[in-house]
């Protein structure tokens, strides 16, 4: 664990002698959300959710995201929530940047620590704590699950990315490698939450543009990040909606690694009722 780093925002309120210009942009086809915009002003609270408070990144709205939700949940000690769940459609990804907490699902308790990456089906009852005596920080991404006939739904996982070596994308001597959570052959899922890592240097060398909606948390380094007709500036702790078929490129100029937490939907034909 020692060679990751996880960015986690602690709050706080900027000082009147702060100039307000910053790099929030908020387009059609992408939103850059700061992490300096990550106040204690802009916090959210939940139902039966004790000792907790959320930054919500991203919400299905007009214009803006359309298949899921993230969350960056802060949990004190002794806090989290029995019901933390309020939509039986929905499924989840937990993956914890700071401390640790405990999930419980069908009886059995299992230890996120940093790095730690849980998938809880939709329609299954769990819970979440932060028994530790540190504050406890995680991504909570959700979205409602498209069932197909024919199909089961994806087992629960608990997992965590010291322990997944890196797929090392081909042609690139290592500079760019994803950490895969889910089998990618396993159409049950309709979501892929993945660690995409680029060394110094390493960079998309061509304008993706595709059918896959996009959140990007950065947890670690700085790169230039190509969204749409726009390059722009991102560092740890920032967060990036891309629009389904928005193109995006990226270079990690260093001088560390440039590392972030990514959502896609996949694997389910395009609705064709909108």
């Amino acid at each position: 664990m020692s060679d990751r780093s996880y960015f986690a925002p602690h709050g706080g309120h900027p000082p009147q002698t702060q100039v307000m210009t910053d790099r929030a942009v908020f387009t059609d086809a992408y939103a850059v959300i700061p992490r300096g915009t990550m106040m204690d002003i802009v916090t959210s609270a939940f139902p039966f959710w004790d000792k907790t408070r959320a930054w919500i990144l991203a919400r299905p709205l007009t214009g803006f995201a359309e298949t899921f939700s993230q969350y960056i949940m802060e949990v004190a000690p002794g806090g989290g929530s029995d019901t933390p769940e309020p939509d039986h459609r929905v499924q989840s990804v937990l993956f914890v940047t700071e401390g640790s907490v405990e999930v419980t699902l069908d009886g059995a308790t299992h230890t996120l620590s940093e790095g730690g990456y849980a998938y809880l089906p939709a329609g299954e009852r769990w819970s979440l704590r932060n028994t530790g005596s540190a504050p406890a920080s995680f991504h909570w991404i959700r979205k409602r699950y498209e069932d197909v006939e024919g199909l089961d739904r994806p087992d629960p996982l608990f997992l965590n990315e010291a322990d997944i070596a890196p797929n090392v994308m081909p042609d690139t001597n290592g500079a760019w490698a994803t950490t895969r959570f889910v089998d990618p052959a396993d159409l049950r899922h309709d979501m892929h939450v993945t660690i995409v890592t680029f060394e110094p240097g390493g960079c998309i060398p061509f304008a993706e543009t595709h059918v896959m909606e996009h959140g990007l948390y950065v947890l670690e380094g700085k790169a230039v990040y190509r969204l749409n007709a726009d390059w722009v500036e991102v560092e740890a702790g920032d967060f990036m909606w891309l629009r389904a078929f928005c193109p995006q490129a990226c270079y990690a100029g260093g001088p560390g690694r440039f590392r972030y937490l990514l959502y896609k939907d996949v694997n389910r034909h395009p609705r064709m009722d909108l």
